[in-house]
């Protein structure tokens, strides 16, 4: 929490002027603490928020801690250059095709050079990326988010195979993409217990639900479980397979409990997971996903592998 580039700081969870004194301050805490409290008709996602705001800024050290990190309440890495997933040893890994991210890193850091009008020395320094504007760091969030995903199943062993940024509309008459339309399916998961669409999602908040869709501050662009089955619709086609579920990742202060289940949507199995808990999602089955196993598992792979294009 407070460590995403769409992250509200503590200061905006407590609803307080950064330059508020510690009496003012401890009075916001308790009041957003209980506006925020199940009992009150608030929700156990939000009120966790208010506590580790409290727990960042509470104290006259931890405060100027977080206030010389520029709303930072941790050491963050986000150029990539220490996020490997090679560090495994031993360990069976899935197979694993694609890039978890690339694409929207490539656009954030076009857009920063657009924006800017020159190149910047460190686009990815933290205080720099709170001063661009949120289309652009929501790119990087999701460029996060997607990156954060591939690290929790490349472990899950050799009887997962998964493909990262998988291109969903093409450009016409070329075997690229076009950069300005592209649709990409952020990872397809394929495993024993079924052949999922996954989509990386960082809110900026709290998920919240209405009529099978999440909804929170990062979804005015488009619907995430909306746009999560009409882009494995497209694979589905293409390769002639069938999904078994669509599962949205979030991170894991997004959500109270740790997985939510949708149901049915559009005739396909959806839940929502904390990103914690993907991978005991992905090894136990969704409820109500269809299973993949024996020859099928082998003829989707190759089916997949054979169709699938990168953005």
């Amino acid at each position: 929490m407070f460590d995403s580039p769409l992250s509200a700081s503590a200061y905006e969870v407590l609803d307080v002027d950064p330059s508020v004194d510690d009496e003012g301050l401890r009075r916001a805490y308790r009041l957003q603490l209980r506006r925020a409290h199940p009992d009150a008709g608030g929700d156990a996602a939000s009120f966790i928020r208010v506590q580790r705001a409290w727990e960042v800024v509470g104290t006259p050290e931890g405060r100027a801690a977080y206030d010389r990190g520029q709303g930072i309440a941790a050491s963050v890495e986000w150029s990539g250059a220490s996020r490997s997933e090679g560090e495994a040893g031993s360990r069976p890994r899935a197979r694993s095709y694609g890039q978890a991210g690339g694409w929207h890193r490539r656009r954030y850091l076009a857009s920063v050079r657009e924006w800017a009008g020159a190149e910047v020395p460190d686009p990815y320094d933290p205080a720099f990326v709170r001063t661009v504007p949120r289309e652009l760091r929501r790119m990087l969030a999701d460029a996060l988010s997607e990156e954060e995903t591939a690290r929790a199943v490349s472990d899950l062993g050799m009887g997962f195979t998964v493909w990262h940024d998988v291109l969903t509309i093409p450009r016409a008459g070329s075997g690229g993409a076009d950069p300005e339309a592209v649709g990409k399916l952020d990872h397809v998961v394929l495993s024993p217990t079924g052949l999922y669409g996954v989509r990386s999602v960082d809110l900026g908040g709290v998920a919240r639900f209405r009529g099978g869709e999440i909804i929170g501050p990062h979804t005015e662009a488009e619907a995430p479980v909306t746009a999560l089955l009409t882009r494995m619709r497209i694979v589905a086609r293409a390769a002639r397979v069938r999904f078994g579920g669509g599962i949205v990742v979030v991170p894991d202060d997004a959500l109270a409990q740790t997985t939510v289940p949708l149901g049915l949507v559009r005739g396909t199995t959806v839940v929502v997971a904390r990103r914690s808990a993907l991978r005991t999602v992905l090894r136990q089955g969704a409820p109500g996903a269809r299973a993949v196993g024996g020859n099928e598992l082998f003829d989707v792979r190759t089916r997949l592998q054979q169709t699938i294009r990168f953005a």
